[in-house]
């Protein structure tokens, strides 16, 4: 079974942090506040298929970044009324992975919004019920909500940056083209200089490429960059610093230019896989998937095509 599945049944006070690319700082189901009004949740991607969420707080309400899977939302839920007698009025779906969206029915039932890219349920058109029903074999969460498909996002937009504002805080959420999928949203604190990056951004080796366009992805990540964040919260493993973003996308870079320089010699994945290799410098990206993300980015520069393209 393909490796996200493996991860997650396909789709996984003012702190004073320090901030390094390493997945040694992870500490799953720890609830950490970024800035004042934004608390990072890691989730247990290991173990309970979750992802990190983020919740952010405005003057009357709370936005959340990602709906997880059942069992996230109810914890990331439960964090919330910790830290805030606000109600969730937002949840922002980064992508349709089920470990990101299968949760919108928890937070919908509760009065909470959900918004997304448009991308995003185009995706879910594309993939759609066949997962759903894979995760409902799997997963008592997913199953007990009794429903035949994931509930797509209630609100889609297509003009990007698209803008949620109140007299406390900017939030803009982003698109800035097909990576992880073709509906990669950010959101952006621009005033803290936060960014939730969904799958976009991991901080470990928890990449799933087979929806994913390889070769665009630095280039996604780059317009990411451009504005310069401080913290950068990533889908899945510990917060971090722009180091992410950064790594993140050498590790693509990398990984293409080695593949595409192995295909022309004639080696086949199989074979690119087992010789690869790649610099320490994205060695925090580099784990049991990368087998797949070979193959993925194979079938990239030999069909000349996205690997999300690319039937298989």
């Amino acid at each position: 079974m393909r490796f996200r599945l493996a991860l997650s049944t396909i789709f996984a006070s003012v702190l004073a942090l320090t901030f390094v690319a390493t997945r040694g700082d992870a500490q799953p189901d720890t609830l950490k506040q970024i800035v004042p009004g934004v608390w990072f949740r890691q989730g247990d991607i290991d173990h309970k298929g979750h992802c990190n969420n983020v919740i952010i707080e405005m003057a009357d309400h709370l936005i959340v970044v990602d709906a997880n899977f059942p069992s996230g939302a109810r914890l990331v839920l439960e964090d919330a009324k910790r830290v805030s007698s606000k109600p969730v009025k937002f949840v922002f779906d980064t992508h349709h992975h089920g470990d990101h969206l299968y949760g919108n029915p928890v937070w919908t039932s509760m009065g909470a919004v959900t918004v997304a890219y448009a991308g995003v349920a185009e995706e879910i058109k594309r993939y759609e019920p066949k997962r759903w029903k894979q995760a409902a074999g799997e997963r008592e969460d997913v199953r007990e909500l009794k429903r035949d498909a994931p509930e797509a996002p209630m609100k889609t937009f297509t003009q990007s940056p698209y803008v949620m504002e109140d007299s406390t805080r900017r939030v803009e959420l982003h698109f800035f083209g097909w990576a992880h999928t073709r509906g990669d949203g950010f959101a952006w604190l621009p005033n803290e200089k936060v960014l939730a990056t969904g799958d976009a951004v991991t901080n470990g080796a928890y990449n799933y490429t087979a929806d994913a366009n390889v070769g665009n992805w630095p280039r996604v990540l780059a317009q990411a960059a451009k504005l310069q964040p401080r913290y950068v919260l990533p889908g899945h493993g510990a917060a971090g610093g722009k180091e992410l973003i950064e790594g993140q996308s050498r590790f693509f870079v990398e990984l293409r230019k080695a593949v595409e320089q192995a295909a022309r010699s004639g080696k086949k994945p199989d074979e690119i896989a087992a010789s690869i290799r790649l610099s320490d410098a994205v060695k925090n990206w580099v784990g049991s998937g990368l087998k797949a993300q070979v193959a993925d980015a194979y079938r990239e520069v030999t069909l000349n095509k996205p690997a999300g393209d690319v039937q298989h």
